[in-house]
């Protein structure tokens, strides 16, 4: 049993803990669901590779009924049909533009500003290419302490690429760049496989294609 299906065991657990945080009318029910919720942090937190602190935060202010995360991407390529890919400190590998919803915007929305803001460029949506459960064996990331649905918009350059980005790079992005889907550099495998980033350059080339959804 790999540790996938134990990381997935501890979302549960933690989920059930945060609802029943919630829902609980008796106080001692609502102190040992507390408890609960906090070893469920602790062990999702040896399983992902984080501190858990870090999961703590994350988690332990959830109540009610706790819902997959959900991750926006933007896909976009230059007039060679290279891919934008930005690079993160944090691991120093690269990813496409993107990063958690925001309360009350839509996936186009973020998709727009992430570019913005993370590349430099300024992009309009296209059409949806898909949306994709990060825990799918087929993708191939590492656990998560979040389970994760990647949506991802196809978007289109409003400019050319070769001027390079209105903004340099900043905040968690260190670097921004243009490559040919079969140059790829080291990739930050939490947020993008090289399976799901060759899934997304498929769907790229094939304009007729439905979106796609796990």
């Amino acid at each position: 049993m790999g540790d996938e299906t134990w990381v997935a065991r501890a979302r549960e657990l933690q989920a059930m803990a945060a609802i029943g945080r919630t829902y609980a009318t008796d106080g001692y029910d609502r102190q040992r669901y507390e408890r609960l919720q906090v070893l469920a942090a602790e062990m999702l937190a040896d399983l992902a590779g984080t501190s858990p602190g870090r999961v703590a935060d994350l988690y332990l202010p959830d109540k009610g009924y706790v819902t997959p995360k959900v991750d926006v991407r933007a896909a976009v390529r230059d007039e060679a049909g290279r891919l934008l890919l930005v690079q993160e400190r944090s691991d120093g590998c690269w990813a496409l533009p993107g990063g958690w919803a925001d309360i009350g915007d839509a996936p186009a929305d973020v998709a727009v500003r992430e570019t913005a803001e993370e590349a430099g460029y300024p992009v309009e949506p296209v059409r949806l290419l898909g949306v994709y459960d990060r825990d799918a064996p087929q993708w191939n990331h590492p656990p998560h302490a979040y389970h994760v649905y990647k949506v991802v918009v196809a978007c289109q350059l409003l400019g050319a690429a070769d001027g390079g980005p209105a903004d340099g790079a900043g905040g968690e992005i260190a670097d921004v760049g243009f490559f040919p889907p079969d140059q790829l550099p080291p990739l930050s495998k939490t947020r993008n496989s090289a399976e799901l980033l060759a899934r997304i350059v498929a769907r790229l080339d094939d304009p007729a294609a439905p979106a796609d959804f796990d």
